[in-house]
């Protein structure tokens, strides 16, 4: 048998110098790498080819190397125009993350990045690779100044890679609504209807305000922040407040939660009727001045409204700012009170005594008074009685004689007047009066100043188509009409006849009853056999058309035929 052969040994030097020559080097491979030498612009790395390779020293960008440190490169080109090997670092680096951001991607799972800067539409991310975070995927609500998240370092979805183009697109929204959601489940499961949560008011509407309890939304409504009147609900929270509220309503389905605030404390109109009865007088601050009315805070939670109408007896109060302030502390009755509707009516007029409810006893009628006139309208005048009551004398109770088309013709605004008590209704609060019921009505005998043939002189008054009102004795008018005015035809009356002229003419007519006097110009000379005939024939005129009365003629008679500036 013969002898074994020892296999010859191989040292490592040996064994490295063999590897070196039968591996395989290969272009856009990553490698690893000895550094040899490091130089102001370049890094000598030694990958075991027969010639070194270069590296620019900004690749390892202040990461602090020495000669002997092993690192992995990427094989760019096995030989330059200097026959040097060209390697990068940061390709390497870039390949390997962007392997990384792949699986990442496939998977399902959360890349870790810096804000590197703020372009147009977004967000420029280091994630290992450069990627790109829209402004819409920033946060839940689209932060209005970007710059605010550069330099930071934030957690990422990666929504979207492109391999050809190598980008990556990246969402920081739906990992906190990610995390959001979690908690809402958590916090739907740990909690129930009565519980009291704290949390912070993070949106404000004219509805209500959203609470964030810890990543849940809780909608606290307006009606449940206090148990008074609320307006607005700015009026009770702010943006950014803590807030303790109480669970009201849970609906899992669909992560809803209902919130209350002044269930927190107890509820004020609970035993409100017996509290403040009906007639009770109560004391508190006006709160809110509205067209319609006041609110008064009679104690915290409960407010009562004094409507505008309420406020006097007498004066007429247009709107309650005229007579109140904000914060001003007044007392009031309780007129009324709604539980189902939380409404309390109060009056302040209350506090005294209505004067309209004896105002018959003071004012019986036929009872003459003396007053100042406050006001004129096309139909009468005002005249004060007493504080906050006024009489109304209509247009048709200023004369006996006189045709009164507006109060103003007899009497104006200061005016001190003599009337009667006509009627009072203290119900409706009206008093009515009359001027012309203090003297006697003179057509009451006027048949007795006034007869047939007897010359009379005045003034015209006004003029119409139809005749001539002339102002007489007594200020009672009479009626020229235009078959009376001359013996000659007259086509017009203001042909002969103007407003001022005196005037002397018979009287050919007296009727009491119709409250009309005929006169007759061209009778003045006639004879007393003459009067007779043209008495007669005026009693042949026609009343709706060559004679009407007084009242009825001055109704006809525009303002362009009567009116004193007329020529």
């Amino acid at each position: 048998m013969s002898a074994a052969v020892a296999e010859p040994t191989i040292s490592p030097e040996l064994d490295a110098l063999i590897n070196a020559n039968f591996r395989e080097f290969k272009e856009g491979s990553i490698v690893v790498g000895t550094v040899i030498a490091i130089r102001p612009q370049v890094v000598i790395v030694n990958i075991g080819y027969k010639s070194e390779g270069v590296i620019a020293s900004n690749e390892f960008d202040g990461e602090e190397i020495e000669v002997g440190d092993e690192i992995e490169v990427l094989l760019e080109k096995l030989e330059d125009d200097e026959g040097m090997v060209v390697l990068s670092k940061e390709k390497a680096a870039y390949r390997q993350n962007w392997e990384k951001i792949v699986g990442v991607y496939e998977d399902g799972g959360l890349v870790k990045g810096k804000v590197k800067a703020a372009v147009k539409g977004g967000l420029t991310v280091n994630v290992g690779v450069e990627a790109f975070l829209p402004g819409s995927q920033v946060d839940i609500i689209p932060p209005k100044d970007l710059s605010e998240y550069v330099g930071n370092v934030y957690e990422f979805k990666i929504v979207k890679i492109n391999e050809d183009r190598k980008n990556v697109v990246l969402s920081r929204r739906e990992v906190i609504e990610a995390e959001r959601s979690e908690r809402r489940q958590r916090f739907l499961q740990t909690v129930g209807v009565g519980d009291k949560v704290t949390g912070v008011v993070k949106n404000i509407t004219d509805f209500g305000a959203f609470v964030d309890l810890e990543g849940m939304d809780g909608l606290l409504h307006i009606t449940d922040m206090s148990w008074g009147r609320v307006t607005h609900p700015s009026e009770m929270v702010r943006i950014g407040q803590p807030i303790d509220v109480q669970i009201l309503e849970i609906d899992k389905e669909k992560e809803r939660v209902s919130l209350g605030l002044k269930q927190m404390g107890d509820n004020p109109w609970e035993d409100i009727l017996a509290k403040y009865p009906i007639g009770k007088e109560v004391s508190g601050s006006v709160t809110k001045l509205l067209p319609y009315g006041a609110f008064i805070e009679i104690e915290k939670g409960v407010e009562g409204l004094v409507h505008v109408s309420e406020l006097s007896w007498v004066k007429r109060i247009s709107r309650p700012s005229d007579v109140l302030e904000l914060e001003q502390k007044i007392t009031a009755v309780v007129l009324g009170v709604s539980l189902e509707e939380q409404k309390i009516s109060l009056g302040v007029r209350q506090l005294e005594e209505n004067p309209w409810v004896k105002i018959e006893e003071r004012y019986p009628i036929g009872t003459k008074i003396t007053g100042s006139v406050r006001n004129l309208t096309s139909y009468g005048a005002f005249v004060g009685l007493e504080e906050g009551i006024d009489g109304m004398i209509h247009v048709s109770d200023l004369s006996w004689t006189r045709k009164i088309n507006h109060p103003s013709e007899v009497i104006k605004k200061g005016d001190e007047v003599e009337a009667v008590v006509l009627q009072v209704d203290h119900e409706n609060e009206r008093v009515s009066l009359g001027i012309k019921q203090v003297g006697m009505d003179p057509w009451e005998n006027i048949d007795q100043r006034f007869k047939v043939g007897d010359i009379v002189k005045g003034s015209v008054a006004k003029i119409a188509s139809f005749g001539a009102f002339v102002n007489l004795e007594g200020d009672i008018d009479g009626l020229i009409h235009i078959s009376q005015l001359s013996e000659e035809h007259v086509e017009r009356v203001k042909d002969v006849a103007k407003v001022g002229d005196d005037v002397e003419a018979r009287v050919i007519k007296v009727d009491r009853v119709e409250r009309r006097i005929g006169l007759s110009v061209k009778a003045v000379s006639y004879t007393e056999d003459q009067l007779k005939k043209e008495s007669a024939s005026f009693e042949t005129l026609k009343p709706t058309s060559d004679l009407v009365g007084l009242e009825q003629a001055f109704n006809l008679a525009s303002p362009e035929e009567w009116s004193p500036s007329e020529d």
